[in-house]
């Protein structure tokens, strides 16, 4: 699964493209302290199963933020606009931007995928599958199946559906199995598990040390 730098990475990589004339070490913060704040979840599952993944990775925090984000940025009296300015505007659209594409969407498309519309309803979804035009098929995708049930004859849809809180445990550092085990617990914490994620990471220091070099030039 992705790791924290992973997802670090991609998080600032979108920074540097979004922050504009807002980039600086400190809006960099902000974004990293964000992008990680779902990782806490790992804690929680000490005292609540099947936390991670779960209470933090929910794609309702998103979709209820974004509405409220944009009422209180829009309104005469928007608090953050006032105290921060367009500079506390763009910081916190980027921040909900990233934690939602940079960790959370990510995460879904990995292992067991993410409780998405917890705690309206409790069901994790993993977002696989392929999708390809071919000269023999046309276009085919396969996130989303749709299928007849032999027996019944009603319409079943397949949008990667598994299992609930309870029953569903994703390894992480904190827990890394659902039981413990006796001996030594084998915590790993993860920098980068592929080819991609490497490449990724490495990627992302180029542009972070490419827009430095960038910005000094600029200001002499």
């Amino acid at each position: 699964m992705p790791s924290s730098v992973v997802h670090a990475a991609i998080a600032l990589s979108l920074a540097v493209g979004l922050l504009g004339r807002f980039y600086d070490r400190r809006a960099l913060a902000v974004v990293l302290a964000v992008v990680l704040l779902p990782e806490l979840d790992t804690a929680i599952g000490w005292i609540m199963a099947g936390a991670h993944r779960t209470v933090l990775h929910t794609m309702m925090i998103s979709i209820i933020a974004a509405p409220v984000l944009y009422w209180e940025t829009t309104r005469a009296e928007s608090r953050i606009r006032n105290r921060w300015g367009a500079r506390g505007v763009r910081i916190a659209w980027v921040g909900l931007f990233v934690h939602t594409f940079a960790h959370i969407a990510i995460d879904w498309s990995h292992l067991a995928g993410i409780n998405v519309l917890w705690p309206f309803t409790d069901r994790f979804y993993t977002l696989d599958g392929e999708m390809y035009l071919s000269t023999t098929e046309g276009f085919v995708q396969t996130f989303v199946e749709i299928s007849r049930d032999p027996e019944t004859g009603s319409g079943v849809i397949d949008a990667g559906a598994g299992g609930t809180r309870a029953e569903t445990h994703v390894s992480n550092p904190a827990q890394p199995s659902a039981d413990p085990e006796p001996g030594p617990v084998d915590r790993r914490f993860p920098i980068a598990v592929q080819g991609w994620q490497l490449y990724f990471v490495l990627t992302t220091a180029f542009a972070l040390v490419s827009k430095k070099l960038q910005s000094s030039a600029d200001s002499v």
